[in-house]
């Protein structure tokens, strides 16, 4: 592989060996304007597919302007098939969760409405957004989808089959986190090969009922996150941690 350039743009484009990519009005005013890049300098272009391209830039217009596509820099590396729902705060800390779960090797982030959530709608788009920015800061070549709200209660209902979801239960504070028994169990227990997924809830906590619905569902696994009661976009990072250290791509 070619060495990797340091500016590196997400594209919703085909990439491989001499592919043109016409850019958008936006794209070409953060590389020729922001970044002060002209023709004939290299970045870095990845599609969530193709791995990571290196390119250059063949025209460079104040509206505008096309790449053209020289070697692969990076395979494709997608994370493992991990879910995060979480219930969405307030807009700054709702965008680090979605910028953090990118980061960490999260494959879809679904926020979700539970009794106690606060906010009754999103901008997915601009947290889509986030999420791109995010695997463009840190290196990746996998975004994750967003989805708009959804009801936690809906989503229960309809859960796929096979896929495991570890439930973050502040009613377990101080008590010892399960991933490392989890690893340590039966491969049959580990749900190897199904997808998992990691709930948080919000700030006031989940409702009493959410509590008894989600302990009595077969796929769902309640998990400790320490000694003390974490704000929900710690929780968030420590469980995406715990997770990634015990079942998923840091190991």
């Amino acid at each position: 592989m070619s060495e990797r350039p340091k500016i590196r743009l997400y594209v919703d484009h085909a990439l491989q060996p001499g592919q043109t990519v016409d850019l958008s009005r936006e794209q070409a005013n953060y590389l020729f304007n922001v970044m002060r890049l002209g023709q004939g300098a290299e970045l870095a272009l990845f599609n969530g597919r193709d791995g990571e391209w290196r390119a250059l830039v063949a025209v460079a217009g104040k509206r505008g302007g096309s790449l053209i596509c020289d070697a692969q820099t990076a395979l494709m590396m997608p994370p493992p098939d991990l879910w995060l729902l979480f219930a969405p705060i307030k807009k700054a800390r709702t965008d680090f969760i979605v910028e953090k779960a990118t980061e960490m090797g999260a494959a879809r982030i679904i926020p979700v409405q539970t009794d106690f959530t606060n906010a009754e709608r999103i901008r997915q788009d601009r947290l889509q957004a986030h999420a791109v920015e995010a695997a463009e800061q840190c290196g990746g070549t996998f975004v994750p989808t967003v989805d708009d709200l959804q009801r936690l209660d809906r989503l229960l209902s309809d859960w796929p089959l096979g896929r495991r979801l570890l439930f973050a239960d502040e009613g377990d504070v101080g008590r010892s986190a399960l991933l490392p028994d989890l690893v340590a169990g039966d491969p049959a227990r580990l749900g190897q090969g199904a997808g998992w997924a990691i709930l948080i809830g919000p700030e006031g906590g989940f409702s009493p009922a959410e509590r008894d619905r989600l302990r009595a569902l077969p796929f769902v696994t309640p998990i400790a996150l320490g000694p003390r009661i974490l704000r929900a976009d710690t929780a968030a990072v420590a469980a995406l941690t715990l997770f990634q250290a015990s079942l998923g791509d840091w190991r």
